[in-house]
């Protein structure tokens, strides 16, 4: 079975398992206190172009999203996100059970803007008698989001003055930022990204680490205690440095944007290549994450030497699925793929979906 159902079916790069192989019998302090942690933190520090922000190191996105987002609001208060956002449908009601309201606002391919963001806030304190509802407290994206969209430089900004307009701290979730950074369309680097927002998370998850996540966190009031939230909410390892030796080595010579290019580009191959043959996709994504249109007696077929994902029915004949690339994606299995969903086109006579 050739698996494209995520971006999280290898293990871990192996100059990361060599690393942690050569360290392995190190004696070092514990809780992300050692020195493959700190040089990490400078790392990325050096990347964001921000010596001031404070970096902490997290095993999963659910526990990062979690953390953040409880250590910013008070109890009677929510986040603003998409209603396809990643709090609001993957984590499980995470977000709500630490108390607190993932308010939805509508997108259609994954993004929310700044006038949704303005209007829930003045919608909020212009009701008569705002205390019985959840008050807005913060506003939340992910880059790329769900469907593999992203926003623009013009867009984040104007998501960033209206957070600040609204006094409202702005979180990024970055558990593909790699994919997004690497992607044809991004006109946005780490460093901007860091001029931004108030907070946002460095995935390695899902881009060559065999786990973690790393939160930056550039809003001076965001700052201190983080450590006792990450405590509470169980993220604080006491093996810390396996994470510290992850980030140190991702961010060293460019290795996170390699291989995360390389995932882009193995996306767009898939892209491309099926567009040719005039098939359309459901979202325009310019990243890891592709949705094609595509015949259910195609997929049918293809379901027995691949692993992918039903996104949504758009017809009584058609499906959108979802082709997932990584940093690990061979090419000759996106060969195969591309090659056998050729082939069924023209086997069943029907090249594109109208």
């Amino acid at each position: 079975m050739i698996r494209f159902e995520c971006d999280y079916n290898e293990g871990a790069h192996e100059r990361i398992l060599r690393r942690m192989i050569e360290t392995n019998m190190e004696q070092t302090s514990g809780y992300g206190t050692d020195a493959h942690c700190d040089r990490a933190r400078s790392l990325i520090r050096q990347a964001c172009e921000n010596e001031q922000a404070d970096v902490h190191f997290l095993v999963g996105g659910t526990q990062t999203n979690t953390t953040v987002i409880a250590s910013i609001l008070r109890p009677y208060q929510g986040v603003i996100a998409a209603t396809s956002g990643h709090i609001a449908v993957h984590e499980t009601g995470a977000i709500e059970a630490t108390g607190h309201k993932v308010i939805t606002v509508p997108s259609e391919d994954g993004k929310i803007t700044s006038d949704q963001v303005k209007a829930v806030y003045d919608a909020h304190w212009n009701d008569a008698a705002p205390e019985h509802c959840v008050q807005p407290g913060m506003v939340y994206i992910s880059q790329p989001t769900e469907n593999g969209t992203m926003y623009s430089k013009a867009e984040l900004q104007a998501l960033f003055d209206v957070s600040q307009q609204c006094g409202l701290p702005f979180f990024i979730d970055g558990a593909r930022l790699g994919y997004a950074l690497a992607s044809r369309n991004c006109d946005t680097t780490l460093a901007d990204l860091a001029r931004l927002c108030d907070v946002f998370y460095i995935g390695g998850t899902k881009i060559g680490a065999l786990m973690g996540e790393a939160v930056v966190i550039l809003n001076d009031k965001l700052k201190p205690d983080f450590r006792y939230m990450i405590k509470q909410k169980g993220g604080l390892l006491a093996k810390g440095r396996l994470l510290g030796i992850q980030f140190e080595t991702l961010f060293e010579d460019g290795l996170y944007l390699e291989i995360s290019q390389h995932a882009v580009d193995m996306a767009m191959l898939i892209h491309d290549t099926l567009a040719e043959q005039g098939i359309t996709f459901l979202y325009d994504s310019p990243t890891n994450q592709q949705f094609p249109i595509l015949p259910d007696d195609l997929l049918q077929d293809l379901r027995n030497r691949y692993s992918f994902t039903f996104w949504e029915k758009v017809s009584d004949t058609h499906s959108v699925v979802r082709f997932c690339t990584s940093w690990a994606t061979q090419r000759e299995n996106v060969d195969a793929l591309i090659r056998d969903i050729s082939h069924a086109l023209i086997q069943i006579k029907e090249p594109c979906f109208n």
